[in-house]
């Protein structure tokens, strides 16, 4: 009974491929997929149902994974070539912490910092530093520490400018701007607000469209206070790399800016940031006459350029503050304080591949701003790959299975002239992808392109092969019919 029910089955799945030539079956995988690969890019293309969220809990994300290598691909073939270089970096490295000390530094030591990098007139200094806790090693908090028995020197501790006091006098000094991460839960060292400069938007309220978060570890609102600037330092992680980064983020009901966004309000002295927004989401960011179009999540796809040709903007802060670096290196430029050393930074992997630190993720933002190389994926570039897609696949649906057509007759007098074809069609359709991404910096999906084409191609090759075994064994059984019999077989 059983072998009954898998061979009506099977009947039933042949007669399905071999229905209309293929073509019911192969249309029915060109729109689906179509629409899987459309609903895979949600938000900001279409409204994404729930069922998918379900659906992708238990379906790997194979165009998802795919683009992401592919758009990998394009960068390490084509990584960006900086053109300028406004950023300098000045690394807490290992050769700092051994000769100034362990991390964290007493916040007056960091004040020295600071002052050591103002006094050669940078444009913006910012810390890519949290310090969300007073400093145990502070005056007074010593003082706290001591016993009765030495209430002079506890007198004496406190009369002197606690550590906090003199770093957000160094903060109010310079043109600085202090980091912070927003964190989905709650810690005891976080907070729900950030001082924060305001944000104007232009059409749509994109709240519901970027990345939000209720909770933010930030600095002492003391030190907030004194900083002429506050930015988010998050990165999007997509399987552990880094490929996209927010410039505008949503903390509670407010929208608040990234680091390199905030660097240049406070560098051109504007009073706010601009985000034009409508329907689908962000569209882009503003700071003066700086404008960086942005993913409707409020996201930039950052073209990454190797350590390779960045290496030359690092300086080690012990070189700062003992004064043997070059004026040149700070004078109008953008500075980045941040922990290089072993054991004390976030490294990020990034799309080249290549293991960094995450200031200099920023850095590398920045760089991009300034050098005006946006990779850019709009809305409208993934509604032209699924017309192109649903319009190349209907042509081949169509023209096919047409055993008189001349494509056919080609695939039939030439061996292998179909695996050929499909060959020379992708590697002209990824020649096209990389001149698009060199010269324009369009992220182009043609790993989407390749798979469903692929799919479509499958269901004839399915129905081919079905077709020869047919033909098979109608020729094995029209063999047997034909065999002359055997002596034993004739009638008596």
């Amino acid at each position: 009974m059983k072998r009954f029910r898998d061979y009506s089955w099977l009947t039933f799945f042949m007669k399905l491929m071999r229905a209309g030539q293929g073509r019911p079956v192969a249309l029915a995988v060109l729109l689906g997929l179509s629409l899987l690969n459309l609903y895979s890019e949600s938000p900001g293309v279409i409204p994404r149902p729930a069922l998918l969220d379900k659906l992708d809990d238990m379906v790997p994300d194979t165009f998802g994974t795919a683009r992401q290598l592919l758009f990998d691909h394009y960068q390490r073939r084509f990584p960006r070539v900086p053109a300028s270089q406004p950023v300098t970096i000045v690394a807490i490295d290992d050769r700092t912490l051994a000769a100034i000390g362990q991390w964290p530094w007493p916040r007056n030591r960091l004040a020295n910092l600071v002052d050591a990098i103002a006094a050669q007139k940078p444009l913006a200094i910012g810390l890519d530093i949290y310090m969300p806790e007073a400093d145990q090693t502070s005056p007074d908090k010593v003082a706290d520490n001591l016993p009765d028995s030495a209430a002079a020197l506890a007198a004496g501790l406190r009369a002197l400018p606690r550590h906090e006091t003199t770093l957000a006098n160094s903060l109010r000094a310079a043109p600085s701007i202090l980091g912070a991460a927003a964190v989905d839960q709650a810690a005891f060292d976080t907070s729900t607000d950030l001082r924060s400069a305001p944000i104007l938007v232009h059409g749509v309220d994109p709240l519901n469209r970027v990345k939000r978060y209720n909770y933010v570890l930030a600095s002492l609102p003391e030190l907030q206070a004194a900083a002429h600037g506050q930015a988010m330092l998050n990165v999007a992680l997509e399987q552990g790399t880094v490929r996209r980064i927010p410039l505008i983020l949503g903390l509670g009901d407010k929208l608040v800016p990234c680091m390199p966004i905030e660097i240049l309000r406070v560098v051109t002295g504007s009073a706010a940031v601009d985000v034009y927004a409508n329907t689908t989401g962000m569209e882009s960011v503003g700071v003066a006459d700086v404008e960086v179009p942005t993913q409707p999540d409020g996201d930039i796809w950052l073209h990454f350029a190797s350590m390779r040709s960045t290496q030359q903007r690092y300086v080690s802060a012990r070189d700062v503050l003992q004064g043997q670096v070059d004026p040149g290196r700070f004078h109008n430029k953008l500075v980045l304080v941040g922990l290089t050393g072993t054991g004390n930074t976030d490294m990020r992997t990034t799309a080249l591949g290549e293991l960094v630190p995450g200031i200099e993720i920023q850095a590398q933002i920045i760089e991009t701003i300034f050098d005006g190389r946006f990779l850019r994926r709009p809305v409208w570039l993934k509604w032209a790959e699924t017309i192109f897609v649903l319009a190349f696949g209907i042509l081949i649906i169509w023209y096919l299975p047409h055993s008189d057509s001349r494509l056919a007759a080609f695939v039939r007098a030439v061996p292998k002239a179909s695996a050929v074809l499909g060959l020379l069609l992708n590697l002209l359709l990824l020649a096209s992808c990389l001149l698009l991404f060199k010269y324009f910096g369009l992220l182009v999906d043609a790993a989407s392109i390749f798979i469903i084409l692929s799919a479509v191609m499958g269901c004839f090759f399915s129905t081919a092969l079905l077709d020869l075994g047919v033909q098979t064994r109608r020729e094995a059984k029209r063999r047997r019919a034909s065999a002359p019999r055997s002596a034993d077989q004739l009638p008596r």
